[in-house]
């Protein structure tokens, strides 16, 4: 079928070219061979989409996506939408699990809880949106930093500086007593495990008898946000983790929005 308005048409091919053409670019010449148009209609096209900020020119000449296209993803995904788009994961979730759901981002060395979903039965948790809680012992917030970089977890790496840094922040630069670096260190072989395991998990460490399993969302292959599902200790054993998590990748997928996906262990 005929687009019904051939410019804008034009236009989002364009678009979606230079997407897949990536960082490299591509000719003036080759994009238009690839479109199946001839130039001067193509460079007419480029130059109201450069105007916008859509479309960029690298050096020697090759159109790339400009600063607009790119940022939009990231503004439609923005905390203030991404409560609105997650309801629907987090209530089939809720449904399934019989149990507390929160969807919560990295802010800092904080987790800020953007929304929750909560079961019939009572489940005893003090939580509200737009509370912040430290990163490090949540399970949101070791999902989401086990999934920062794909690189491998190293005992002296880079990556266990940052969670020192996260602990440091937290503790008023009090990060060197002893109970600061047990968290630290407890934080850590946590955010390992959820990078082997594809889910975090936290047990009783911001409020007694509960337990919490944390999954990250990625965009475009970054974490974005995280959703985690918080029940009474003895409902969250460590035999239930597996089960549980299979539960969330066959719920989840279904009701995340077109541009997300559940980090996947390799």
């Amino acid at each position: 079928m005929a687009s019904p308005v051939t410019s804008i048409d034009r236009a989002l091919s364009v678009l979606e070219t230079l997407a897949d053409a990536g960082a490299r670019g591509m000719p003036l010449a080759e994009l238009a061979t690839t479109l199946g148009e001839n130039k001067a209609t193509v460079h007419r096209t480029l130059a109201a989409l450069k105007h916008r900020g859509f479309v960029d020119q690298a050096i020697g000449g090759s159109y790339v996506l400009g600063i607009a296209a790119t940022a939009l993803a990231a503004r439609f995904y923005s905390e203030d939408n991404l409560p609105h788009l997650m309801r629907p994961a987090l209530t089939a979730l809720c449904e399934a699990s019989d149990e507390l759901v929160h969807l919560g981002v990295l802010r800092g060395t904080r987790v800020v809880y953007l929304d929750k979903v909560e079961p019939d039965r009572a489940v005893r948790v003090w939580s509200s949106i737009g509370r912040g809680v430290p990163a490090l012992t949540t399970a949101l917030g070791r999902s989401l930093l086990a999934a920062m970089n794909t690189d491998s977890l190293a005992d002296n790496g880079e990556d266990k500086a940052i969670i020192e840094r996260f602990a440091a922040q937290e503790q008023a630069g009090k990060a060197g007593n002893k109970a600061a670096r047990a968290e630290i260190d407890r934080s850590w072989n946590a955010i390992k495990a959820a990078r082997r395991n594809g889910y975090a998990i936290e047990r009783e460490e911001n409020e007694p008898g509960i337990s919490c399993l944390g999954v990250p969302l990625l965009a475009n292959g970054r974490p974005v946000a995280a959703i985690s599902i918080t029940a009474p200790s003895e409902r969250l054993q460590p035999k239930d983790e597996e089960p549980l998590y299979r539960e969330v990748l066959e719920i989840l997928p279904k009701f995340l929005p077109r541009e997300l996906e559940l980090f996947l262990p390799d």
